[in-house]
């Protein structure tokens, strides 16, 4: 995801691009749902398939009903919510707007001055074989929940074993081994192990970070499949919620094709990488527009870049959010 994390997704030096603009803050009613800011796919693997690619047209913005959101000033049509075909947990903590991951979750005096920007959720490394930083001085129980009392949400990220198929050289040392059911209900329960120490309740959301593979080779496909559903069944057993990031074009696809089949056990949440100027959650040509709708959708449009914000400058991932974060206790 961050450099070291994202592997074959990220592309060479350091891309500076113009924060988007934003529009004011508002909220929604309803239990677990907060909207800030505005609406709106890096390169997140290979280039943005087309229609020819994809064997089907490409989504159009508003193609099927869809219900706006109310209170959000200046919400393009083309960016309302998809009719839900899916329901989270009860007790998910839903958060929709602006987002950032960066490799090492900043002090909290970077947050207090980043309450300057349009960004309200910070994406944090909590735990994983395969995090490119391992070492994380400011997540702590005590960090999260001044980060909770201050306006941030949290989308807590596992970096665990990778496809046997990954393509980053830097996660090879950490592709799955043994059996992937027995290894993935195993990090699975790590997961929740360190989340739980960290302050977040069940109910938060828990993403496992899948860097790009090769989901073609069959064989490796199923392993990695096998491996995420058995981490899945792990997190949901514990009364977590269980979210999957990847490449569109990697990861994500394949789960699509899963989803399509009827698979069980697959993630509550996706979080796809696909880098472009703006945000498009719903328009992601690998995704089916219903598929995991409304609020279970985050899309990484934008990597490696630097905003100074409140006179704090970071390195940063954009990410555009209608999915379930964390709940700090």
């Amino acid at each position: 995801m961050r450099r070291g994390d994202r592997g074959a997704a990220a592309v060479g030096g350091l891309v500076t691009l113009p924060p988007p603009p934003g529009v004011a803050g508002a909220s929604v009613s309803g239990a677990g749902v907060s909207t800030q800011d505005w609406w709106p796919d890096g390169p997140g693997g290979p280039p943005r398939p087309g229609p020819a690619s994809e064997g089907r047209p490409a989504p159009q913005p508003g193609a099927v009903p869809a219900q706006s959101v109310p209170g959000v000033p200046g919400f393009p049509p083309s960016w309302q919510f998809p009719q839900a075909r899916q329901e989270l947990p009860a007790d998910a903590n839903v958060f929709r707007g602006k987002a950032f991951d960066t490799c090492h979750a900043p002090s909290m005096g970077v947050l207090r001055n980043w309450r300057a920007s349009d960004y309200r959720a910070v994406g944090v490394y909590f735990g994983g074989r395969g995090r490119a930083c391992p070492n994380q001085p400011n997540l702590t129980p005590e960090y999260l929940t001044e980060g909770d009392s201050i306006g941030w949400n949290f989308l807590p990220i596992y970096v665990g074993s990778q496809s046997p198929c990954v393509i980053a050289s830097n996660k090879q040392n950490v592709r799955i081994t043994g059996d992937p059911v027995e290894r993935g209900a195993a990090e699975g329960a790590d997961a929740v192990d360190r989340a739980a120490a960290l302050g977040m309740e069940r109910g938060s959301a828990l993403y496992l970070d899948m860097e790009a593979y090769d989901h073609r080779k069959a064989d490796c496909a199923a392993t990695t499949l096998a491996f995420v559903r058995a981490w899945n069944r792990a997190v949901t057993d514990s009364g977590y919620v269980p979210g999957f990031y990847s490449s569109a074009s990697s990861g994500i696809s394949h789960l699509e094709s899963e989803r399509r089949a009827g698979t069980s056990d697959l993630p509550a949440a996706i979080w796809f990488a696909r880098w472009q100027p703006q945000p498009d959650l719903w328009g992601e040509p690998v995704l089916d527009r219903e598929a995991w709708a409304p609020d279970a959708r985050i899309h990484q449009y934008a990597g490696n870049v630097t905003e100074t914000h409140g006179g704090s400058t970071l390195t940063i991932d954009r990410n555009q959010v209608s999915a379930p974060v964390a709940r700090i206790g």
